[in-house]
């Protein structure tokens, strides 16, 4: 054969290559929708992905994900990796019984739980190494959504990807600052001491996916990532799902935001103080809030306070299309955020053809578009700046016309997950044809963050470009499609000592913790919507600790605010119950989540 026909032969290879299905496993420690940004990524996403031929299987753990079915999905599937379910309704931060341990890795998950930390993360990442580990072959690249866990630093069977929305230690700062009390900082240090992991793992990552511009410069300035590893792929909003109709009517003076009530990210103390401001202009103004009302925080205090109580709704449990009527009937929506890292609910209320309100914390101008002619944008926290854009939409129905018309045209030629997935494709092409690693960075860390060489550097002989599957004594068969999670009872070389002293066991040492005091359900970050911002772990939860540290939180103050020279008497807000018959998952108490 002549070298031509030879070079003729790589390219036509390489052409088929470029165009050939992958098989891809999607990872999520939290993919349910209805619960964060993380679950509606994972959702939309995998779906598209679908649509183009790839084989997906996505890998979750409680809340499970969500996933489409219908025409063209059947290459689409969900593998469950069960957890503990230590946050789950109704009995959040419970202590499970002796026969519901399996492994060191419970272990682990119940003490991190039981001295006031996060586990989810790392406990999710060691078990998803374990089960791709006994399917190696199975797939042609992996997808992490911001696990950031140490098992992620082992050997994965395939070149790795991963999805970083955000630094966490954005969320963590704002909690910080919003904190009051010694104690209270404590515990909210304690909850995010998974950022340091997280730290750790994201600069070993290969290649890095991000949602927006603004969040690339947070992950280098944060994480400490190689600014040549980051790439951004916008994601979008489902413009079929969120499109205008003309036959739902309007409400007079009705805002909507999706929001969780006591997450200082969300900003919502501040639309509440603006919206008290906006009724001494527009009587009829009311707000419907799409999440869950903490009854005895700060948004609380400040309906009272001003005298909202008819003013002011919370909605939850409401399906995909009651959602998108809801934000239909609006005539505005609000995003009071302080910061997002891409912002999907303005993306949602845009594509209906809403007008917008919105602050220009983080990403979200990236979303939003120019002031004035896409959206109104203010300055984060600033209730007077969203109290003067609120007041001038809602007297101006040209000007709400003109923006809502220009927001979706934006988010239809910008924001659409048909896009992300053609994005995602070709960093996944390009991690493959690189010889992507199967492992993060050429060593790899224990949980406890102490170096250890890797396996590569430690065996004798050059390692081979495609390794064999390792063949531990006890390796069991080929997974199923439940992942075997009782596989081993003992760490992997290099993780025993993730496991806490207190934690080495099934059985607790100390018989009170057993019994550990009754803390208050955690809020988690986001809210109970498809519409949820980019994935944010669980506000800090209330947990007296297990350790000689005193995690016991104080109550936070109610916000400063000003006090409008006249509130005119609150109007019942008329919202239709949540009670029709849909099809589609319905959201759930962010208790579940």
């Amino acid at each position: 054969m002549t070298h031509e026909a030879m070079e003729a032969g790589l390219q036509e290879g390489s052409a088929a290559d470029a165009d050939r299905p992958l098989r891809i496993a999607l990872l999520t420690y939290k993919g349910n929708p209805f619960c964060g940004g993380q679950g509606v990524y994972v959702r939309h996403l995998s779906r598209e992905l679908a649509r183009l031929g790839h084989q997906v299987e996505v890998i979750g753990s409680q809340p499970y994900p969500v996933l489409d079915e219908g025409e063209g999905l059947d290459g689409l599937s969900l593998t469950e990796l069960p957890s503990l379910d230590l946050y789950r309704h109704p009995d959040p931060f419970r202590t499970p019984k002796r026969d519901e341990y399996r492994d060191w890795v419970d272990a682990l998950e119940v003490g991190t739980m039981w001295t006031g930390g996060f586990p989810e993360p790392l406990t999710f990442s060691l078990r998803a190494r374990r089960h791709l580990r006994a399917r190696r072959g199975d797939f042609d690249v992996v997808h992490d959504n911001q696990t950031l866990g140490y098992g992620l630093l082992g050997d994965v069977g395939a070149p790795l990807v991963t999805t970083i929305h955000h630094p966490i230690t954005v969320d963590r700062q704002l909690e910080l600052d919003a904190a009051e009390g010694r104690r209270r900082r404590m515990s909210v240090r304690r909850w995010y001491a998974f950022t340091r992991m997280q730290k750790r793992v994201a600069r070993r990552l290969p290649s890095v996916l991000t949602v927006s511009g603004t969040s690339r410069q947070e992950i280098v300035d944060h994480l400490g990532v190689r600014d040549d590893r980051i790439h951004v792929v916008h994601i979008g909003a489902d413009t079929d799902l969120f499109s205008p109709d003309p036959s739902v009517p309007q409400v007079p003076g009705r805002i909507v935001t999706t929001s969780s009530a006591d997450v200082p990210l969300k900003g919502l103390v501040f639309l509440v103080e603006a919206l008290a401001k906006v009724r001494t202009e527009h009587p009829a103004a009311h707000l419907v809030v799409v999440g869950k009302r903490a009854e005895d925080g700060p948004v609380a205090q400040l309906i009272e306070r001003y005298g909202l109580e008819g003013s002011v709704e919370f909605v939850k449990g409401i399906s995909d299309a009651e959602l998108v009527d809801l934000v239909r009937s609006a005539e505005v929506a609000c995003v009071p955020s302080l910061y997002e890292g891409f912002s999907l609910p303005a993306a949602e209320a845009m594509a209906t053809g809403t007008p917008l309100v919105a602050t220009t914390g983080g990403a979200i101008p990236e979303v939003t578009g120019p002031d004035g002619e896409t959206c109104l944008a203010v300055r984060p926290g600033d209730a007077g700046a969203l109290a003067a854009g609120l007041s001038r939409l809602l007297g101006d129905p040209g000007l709400r016309v003109r923006l809502g018309s220009a927001g979706r045209e934006r988010v239809l030629h910008r924001f659409t997950w048909a896009k992300a997935a053609e994005g995602t494709v070709s960093r996944y092409r390009e991690a493959i044809a690189s010889g992507g690693p199967s492992t993060a960075g050429a060593q790899s860390r224990s949980a406890t963050g102490i170096r250890r060489p890797s396996t590569a550097s430690r065996a004798a002989d050059p390692a081979p470009a495609t390794p064999a599957a390792p063949a531990p004594a006890t390796s069991p068969a080929p997974a199923p499609a439940i992942s075997p999670h009782a596989a081993s009872a003992t760490p992997p070389a290099g993780l025993a000592s993730a496991t806490p002293p207190h934690a080495a066991s099934a059985t607790p040492r100390d018989p009170a913790l057993a019994n550990p005091p009754a803390p208050a359900p955690a809020t988690p970050l986001g809210l109970a919507s498809t519409t949820a911002s980019a994935p944010e772990p669980a506000s800090p939860p209330h947990v007296a600790s297990a350790t000689p540290l005193d995690l016991a939180s104080a109550t936070p103050p109610a916000p400063a605010s000003v006090t409008p020279p006249h509130v005119a008497p609150a109007t019942p807000v008329n919202v239709a119950p949540a009670t029709a018959s849909v099809d589609t998952p319905h959201r759930e108490s962010r208790t579940t989540c």
